[in-house]
């Protein structure tokens, strides 16, 4: 897939400016570095998250199991960019952002990924929402806990469990109503950006 071509899906997110970006990441097999989706929910200054997500090849076999829980298959991603054709433009707009995760599986997803394709995994902080939803509702420990499944209910989101898209977007929602819970500022929860998340080259990498 041609880099303009990718270049132009990222332009409407490209064009905007966000509070914090979550990402999730669905994969293939139980290979960390499998990824074949990357979703992610956008956190703009008006309290909206707008959602993004793009299949990814991950040029590898689907286990059975993963297809059957978030339906993505070889025939899915056939015409989907490579995880290497994606990154070049996908990592410079992340770079600009606080970035979060629900759990710690997508930050090792990526770092695998990277290292699958010998690149160089970005030097990245990444918040957890989970930690965040602990700290938030302290009560849902020992009481469904604090799964993407669980906070659904109890915090009456609507999305689509297993789509990185939907997903990334629930994370988001998640720390923006822990923010509103706890009555505290969104950098109380999320650390400002590092500088070397920002001064991070992604051009001279690829080179």
């Amino acid at each position: 897939m041609a880099n303009s071509n990718l270049t132009h899906l990222m332009s409407p997110l490209a064009k905007q400016s966000f509070r914090f970006v979550a990402l999730d990441v669905e994969t293939a097999s139980r290979e960390h570095g499998s990824i074949c989706q990357i979703g992610l929910g956008c956190a703009a200054m008006d309290g909206s998250v707008q959602t993004w997500s793009c299949y990814v090849n991950p040029q590898t076999e689907f286990a059975p199991f993963n297809t059957e829980l978030h339906g993505i298959s070889a025939n899915t991603v056939r015409d989907a960019p490579t995880f290497p054709q994606l990154w070049p433009v996908l990592a410079p707009f992340l770079a600009q952002y606080p970035l979060v995760q629900h759990s710690r599986f997508d930050e090792k997803a990526i770092a695998a990924a990277c290292r699958l394709y010998q690149i160089p995994p970005p030097p990245w902080y990444w918040s957890d929402s989970v930690v965040i939803a602990r700290k938030a509702w302290p009560e849902l420990k020992g009481n469904g806990g604090h799964g993407l499944g669980n906070l659904k209910k109890v915090l009456g989101l609507s999305f689509h469990h297993h789509d990185a898209g939907e997903d990334a977007r629930a994370s988001a929602q998640v720390v923006l109503k822990a923010k509103e819970a706890m009555g505290v500022e969104l950098g109380k929860l999320i650390p400002p950006l590092k500088p070397q998340q920002l001064a991070f080259d992604f051009k001279k990498q690829a080179g």
